[in-house]
């Protein structure tokens, strides 16, 4: 009995080796293949990467030079640049052509004659600005005046209507203006003709 069954034991193993082989899905017997790295599966997503913003460039203020009064008060007439006209201080009032003028940071004096004529001053600063621009878009009453041109002043203007005379005198930013009410138009005309070369002066010693 024991000699009848050896050989049917050892079938069973031969077939189960078989099946074992059998059971590996088909694959063929390449142990190559059977340990070879699995195929790494790339996700369906797309990789997400930090976006960094460029840094915006700084932005650039432009900005007008501040209003110097002090410059316009240097350029201004004094007491002892008109003591020869024989004239007082006065709070006259800006009229005429000087009222036109385009704003600006302004400083203005007045005097009067024995006669009660008037003699007003103001230069303004136009930072920034050009004033032979404010002066050359000027328009005053009265009929241009031709006076004797002075050196280092850009442009130079002058009206007379009836008896009062107006002068501008524009360098860099400064705008030098005139207002001489007289008696007589020949009196006033006079009166800024001999001015005229203070006023220049005053307004080319600025920087």
């Amino acid at each position: 009995m024991r000699r009848r069954q050896v050989p049917a034991v050892a079938a069973l193993v031969g077939l189960g080796a078989l099946a074992g082989l059998a059971g590996c899905g088909n694959r063929p017997n390449d142990l190559e293949h059977y340990y070879d790295d699995p195929t790494p599966v790339r996700s369906s997503q797309p990789e997400m990467r930090a976006q960094i913003a460029p840094s915006a460039p700084p932005s650039s203020v432009s900005s007008s030079p501040a209003p110097d009064p002090r410059r316009a008060e240097a350029a201004m007439l004094s007491d002892a640049d008109v003591a020869e006209e024989g004239v007082a201080p006065g709070s006259g009032k800006v009229s005429g052509c000087l009222t036109g003028l385009a704003a600006g940071e302004r400083k203005s004096v007045s005097w009067v004659y024995p006669s009660g004529s008037a003699l007003t001053h103001e230069v303004t600063a136009y930072p920034g600005g050009s004033a032979a621009a404010v002066v050359s878009a000027a328009r005053c009453a009265g009929a241009p005046v031709a006076l004797p041109p002075q050196p280092g002043i850009e442009v130079q203007r002058a009206w007379c209507e009836g008896s009062t005379c107006a002068v501008l005198l524009a360098r860099g930013t400064l705008v030098s203006a005139l207002s001489v009410a007289a008696s007589t138009p020949e009196r006033a005309q006079d009166a800024a003709k001999r001015l005229l070369p203070k006023l220049a002066e005053k307004l080319v010693a600025q920087p």
